[in-house]
């Protein structure tokens, strides 16, 4: 009597079991360690002492910038009744356009301040 063996096998390539190992990354979740754990949050408290900051600065800087365009077309383009006023539009944006890096600084000096004791904590944590 003859046995059947119904086993159906198949074997992918190396292309396809390294694109399967990529998909199957996505979907389980390391288990980091403590080190790495330290590590991810000591960067990611640095980032952000700048973040902030940095898009507060931006914002100042673009909106007086335009505010100086409006100065200079009414200068420019209506300057026969807009002269005068133009003038000061333009010194206000210049004015913005100048404050934006001064109130960069200032947010991340205050920044730093208020994550340096954390930052401390992790960075001699992880020196040890």
């Amino acid at each position: 009597m003859e046995e059947k063996n119904e086993a159906f096998t198949y074997t992918y390539s190396a292309k396809e079991q390294e694109e399967i190992r990529k998909i199957r990354e996505k979907y389980t979740q390391p288990t980091p360690t403590k080190e790495e754990t330290s590590m991810e949050q000591l960067r990611r408290l640095d980032a952000s002492a700048t973040k902030g900051a940095t898009i507060v600065s931006l914002a100042v800087g673009i909106v007086s910038a335009l505010i100086m365009g409006v100065g200079m077309c009414c200068t420019m383009v209506w300057g026969d009744k807009l002269f005068v006023p133009g003038i000061v539009i333009g010194v206000i944006g210049i004015t913005g356009v100048i404050a934006a890096w001064p109130i960069y600084t200032h947010m991340v000096k205050r920044k730093r301040a208020k994550l340096a004791p954390e930052i401390m904590r992790l960075s001699d944590e992880l020196m040890r």
